[in-house]
């Protein structure tokens, strides 16, 4: 008796077709599993057998194989328990083969047969509809995320028996569906607005020119200052997440199992703030099982670094290849797992240990070499990836005590997205979204200087000895400032503005 069920694996955040090939003869009882298994997946034999006993029914003491094809490629996880359960259960005769056709299964048993809860649905579903399939059966505690998914039949179950009764037409379980409009349209209200930082408009302006192009920005200045207060507002100045955007950020969470499964499906930017003795590992990914790291929860959000420099200095170098290339490679022996990575880099610093190097208040305590041994924490390279450094100096008290209404959140948004819609129609033939992701031939094209701004450019690249890359830098926030003026061209004041956002190049430029 042989019997075929499909199911999806997981490579990265990308799904593949697997099918669970049964085969149940004659001979000495056995029960194999083959096909690339890891320890989860061989593990499951025990599980399987209790929970079909324990469903009523007698397991088979035959020899039982199961194949799980391609072979080539190694299988992992616990959702694979559901579908070799079924594969056997088909094979037995106990349900109709032909209603188990276009069907994906997709699931953990347990001893007693309930059908438990996993990770990573979303993006199987996903390549289900890709494949053409027409209906996934999983835990009844996935359906709402699955069902995101359009034009595919959702149908959420607790346990084998529900199955098997189902796909023997015994009863009748409806499909899910969820109201997407309805879920971003009940976002939940921020908690934080940019109306209650007093002061501080330099760092809203730097801030709303780092939002509205999706630039990295860096925040300098001394304790108390507001650094952290105004990076957490960030989010409530960011463009909504589009549908597409919030698919990739809800699978990315859905791996990581932080999905609130209620819901379904994140409907606002990540912020991301992970601790300063976070470990390489935690920041990009890995383990045994290649999981997302920070900078991959952080996708199309903010990954906000609070005391850049207390961070372990390999962990700040490898964010240098994700802030360029928007992704990250983990290569284990038997796979290569790509996440995507594309978040606003947001960090705050002292300008030194003691933190009052260059205050007017405070006279700072620090030695020259203790600067240089705090800010060498920091890579050129690093730096340079940075496209704002902004200072931030102490709020006076007359400002504190001022009750005249900050500009809240919501106007400075309106702003963003006027911008955000400019550089949409711009590049609307490419593959960007933002002047942040500008490659040096949309460059030449869209940053083009006159005569006095490229003399301009050349003194200050010239004075503030900057590296090609800060020079691009320069060149894409100035972009930005021009849009969020609606100017065509980059102009002098434009450019101005963009070149006083070095201010480390400026001010500590030979301690790099």
């Amino acid at each position: 008796m042989v019997s075929s069920i499909k199911t999806i694996s997981l490579n990265g955040i990308e799904g593949n077709l697997v099918e669970v090939q049964t085969d149940i003869t004659g001979g000495l009882p056995a029960f194999e599993i083959v096909g690339l298994p890891d320890i989860s997946v061989r593990e499951s034999k025990e599980r399987i057998r209790a929970a079909i006993k324990n469903s009523g029914i007698d397991f088979p003491s035959r020899k039982i194989i199961i194949n799980l094809a391609p072979a080539s490629t190694r299988k992992e996880g616990t959702s694979y328990d559901l579908p070799i359960a079924m594969g056997i259960l088909a094979a037995l005769g106990e349900i109709i083969k032909e209603n188990l056709e276009n069907t994906i299964f997709i699931g953990e048993v347990s001893l007693d047969g309930k059908i438990n809860h996993i990770n990573g649905v979303l993006p199987m579903c996903i390549e289900a509809k890709n494949l053409g399939i027409r209906r996934v059966i999983l835990p009844k505690s996935n359906k709402n995320e699955a069902a995101v998914i359009k034009n595919l039949e959702i149908i959420g179950v607790n346990s084998l028996n529900e199955v098997m009764d189902y796909l023997n037409k015994k009863i009748d379980i409806e499909k899910t569906t969820v109201d997407i409009q309805n879920i971003f349209s009940k976002k939940e209200k921020e908690g934080l607005d940019f109306s209650e930082v007093k002061g501080q408009e330099n760092v809203k302006r730097a801030l709303e020119i780092a939002a509205a192009g999706g630039h990295n920005c860096l925040l300098i200045g001394p304790p108390g200052a507001g650094k952290t207060m105004i990076a957490k507002r960030i989010p409530t100045i960011l463009p909504d997440l589009t549908f597409e955007e919030s698919l990739e950020v809800t699978k990315i969470h859905s791996i990581s199992g932080i999905l609130d499964s209620n819901i379904g499906i994140i409907n606002k930017r990540p912020f991301r703030n992970p601790h300063h003795t976070i470990s390489q590992t935690a920041m990009i990914g890995g383990g045994r099982i290649p999981k997302p790291g920070e900078i991959s929860l952080a996708h199309n959000g903010v990954l906000f670094l609070d005391e850049l420099p207390e961070f372990n200095r390999d962990t700040l170098e490898v964010l240098r290849g994700p802030l360029e290339d928007k992704n990250i490679t983990i290569s284990r022996l038997y796979s290569k797992v790509i996440y995507p990575s594309n978040f606003m880099l947001i960090a705050s610093m002292n300008p030194c240990p003691c933190g009052y190097y260059g205050s007017n208040e405070k006279e700072c305590q620090c030695s020259k070499q203790s600067i240089e041994k705090y800010l060498n924490k920091i890579s050129g390279p690093l730096l340079d990836r940075i496209d704002l450094h902004v200072e931030i100096k102490p709020v006076k008290y007359e400002k504190l005590n001022d009750k005249k209404g900050e500009e809240s959140s919501i106007q400075i948004k309106e702003r963003v997205n006027k911008a955000r819609k400019i550089q949409h129609e711009r590049y609307k033939n490419s593959d960007i979204f933002s002047n942040s992701k500008l490659t040096p031939k949309m460059i030449e094209k869209y940053c083009i200087l006159n005569k006095e701004c490229r003399r301009m450019l050349e003194l200050a690249f010239n004075k503030l000895g900057l590296s090609a890359r800060a020079y691009t830098r320069i060149l894409k926030v100035s972009r930005t400032i021009a849009d969020l003026n609606g100017k065509e061209n980059i102009e002098k004041e434009h450019l101005a503005e963009a070149i006083q956002y070095r201010s480390l190049d400026r001010k500590y430029g030979d301690k790099f």
